[in-house]
Formats: structure tokens, sequence, C-alpha cells
């Protein structure tokens, strides 16, 4: 699938958006900072065997336990095979605690009407916390649509921040992923298996789309592609291009964003949005920027500073 070329991020106006076009930098947040709480959250439709599940939970839990345990081997200076070798001796052996723990609790009529079906449950359960573990990358969205109202709305500070404009055209082409809207947000554990136990790529391709691309259709109307990638600011992989202020903008604020942005290296061209009349539509126009300076800043002045 073809990237679009541009693809806008709307936001408000404060210091962390000001540093972060000065900066050239983009942030990618943790899934449950997002507005929507289904967003990455899925759920597990169990087709499987409860042997397949334990195999599935212990190579989940493997895989966290010796991440995190290496790490911290690394941070203590304990490198090489001996380290590898512990922590996954350590992955093995909170894999193997949980499984017991997960049969326990399965002999608990609370869960179902029989020991293998508490078992399945229970073991759903601690696939579903485990995968969303799995899947704790950073996402950074965008839009295809500079001019969407409801986009103003809800994240341009209610037409009162600003739209920045990327292009994609970078080398390296930035690995952009389209949202896809609607569909169900459970995955089957055999699909989980062909692609974590059996490393089928074309499963594992499944679940990533269902995992983190996948919202309600509902969102439909956001028009959303994202950029996958470590949690926190990074350095941009799409090239600023322009700005777009809100409707309701205040001139200071367009001041402030130009000057912030003059000299840049690569220009960047500014606009801002205006109403149609007589339409509920927006369009924008280029923003005059010598005649804005002319405007700002302003020095106050008494009366008999002016010699009024």
């Amino acid at each position: 699938m073809s990237i679009p070329k541009k693809l806008f991020k709307y936001r408000s106006f404060n210091i962390r958006t000001l540093s972060s076009l000065c900066r050239d930098t983009l942030y990618f947040s943790h899934p449950a900072a997002f507005n929507d709480p289904l967003d990455c959250h899925p759920t597990i439709n169990c087709d499987s065997t409860n042997e397949e599940l334990q195999r599935l939970l212990a190579f989940f839990v493997g895989k966290r336990v010796t991440s995190k345990m290496y790490v911290d081997l690394c941070k203590a200076r304990i490198t090489g095979d001996a380290a590898k070798a512990y922590a996954n001796k350590q992955a093995a052996t909170e894999a193997q605690r949980i499984l017991f723990e997960v049969a326990d609790k399965s002999t608990d009529c609370e869960y179902g009407t029989s020991v293998e079906e508490n078992e399945s449950w229970i073991l759903i359960q601690a696939i579903e916390s485990e995968i969303r573990q799995w899947y704790e990358r950073g996402i950074c969205c965008f839009s295809t649509s500079y001019s969407n109202p409801l986009l103003w709305s809800h994240y341009g500070d209610q037409h009162k921040g600003l739209c920045i404009g990327y292009t994609t055209e970078r080398d390296p082409v930035p690995e952009l992923k389209k949202t896809v809207y609607g569909g169900s947000r459970s995955i089957n554990s055999s699909t989980l298996c062909e692609a974590f136990l059996n490393e089928n790529g074309s499963a594992a391709a499944e679940v990533d789309r269902d995992v983190l691309l996948r919202k309600a259709k509902g969102w439909k109307y956001e028009s959303e592609w994202r950029l996958i990638g470590q949690q926190g600011l990074q350095t941009s992989p799409l090239r600023l291009a322009e700005v777009t202020f809100g409707f309701r903008c205040t001139g200071a604020v367009k001041y402030a964003v130009v000057q912030a942005l003059d000299g840049r290296d690569v220009e960047v061209t500014f606009y801002e949005m205006y109403d149609k009349r007589n339409s509920f539509r927006l369009s924008r126009r280029r923003v005059e920027v010598d005649e804005l300076k002319t405007c700002f800043p302003v020095t106050a002045r008494s009366a008999v500073e002016m010699g009024l």
C-alpha cells in the first residue's frame, strides 16, 4: 500500500509543541494514554487446546522475563553467554511458577463448570495480559486531512491550536501503517500459536495489524496513519513541511511559531484556516508572514511616553 505524500498532526499550542517544532521531534505515546481505551487492547478468542494455551503463555512469560532480566544484568555490567543462560533459566522458572498457579486456580469452581474450562479461561486471561505487555510500543498518529473540523475540535484545542504538515518523501521512506477501521478486536488463539510458536510470518502480520492498527468503525473520520517505534520523544522520520493555524488561533501564537522556525534550513510554509461563507466547510490560505511581523512584538507605552 502506497503511503500518502503528506500527513498531518493536530496539536494544542504549548511549550511541548513549540519544543517539538524547534527540535524536529515526535512523541510516540503509550497506547494506554489514547482517548480510546479499546485501542491496542485486544481480546483473545479461544480455539486451541489447553496444552497449546500453556505453551503460548509460557512463551510470552519466558520472553518477557528473559528480556527484563538481561537488561538488568547488562546494567550491572554482566554480559555474555553466562548472562543469557541465567536470564533464560529465570524465565523458565517463572513460566513454570505461573503455569502451576493457573493449574491451582482452575480447581476453583468460580470460573466455570469444569476444571478444564476453568483452566482455559484463566489461561486466556493471562495470555491477554502478556500480549498487551508484548505490544507495549510507542505510537505516533497522523491524519491525511488538515481541514477536518472534528479533528480541529478534538486535537487542535478547539481550533485554537495548529496542524503540522509532514512530507513522507524521505530517505529512507518512513514505515507508516494505515489504521484499519471496524471488524473484531478479538484474535484467535490459534493465530497467536501460528505467529509465535510456529513463527508463521503471515500470521504474525495479522496479529500485528489487529493489535496495533485496528480501531472501532466510529473513528474512521480520522483517516489515520501510524508510526510505530520506541515510546517517548524521537527524532522525526518525517520532514516538517508546513504549519496550519486554527480558525481561532491568535496572532501572537502565529507570530511565536513563525519566529521559532525562522531561519530553518528547510523552509516551512504557513497557512491559516478560515470559514467559508454560507457553509460549514473550512478552507485555508497562506499566512502573510511579513505583514504578521509588522504587528508583533508590541511594546506597551503610556500616554506620557507617547507624548500625548
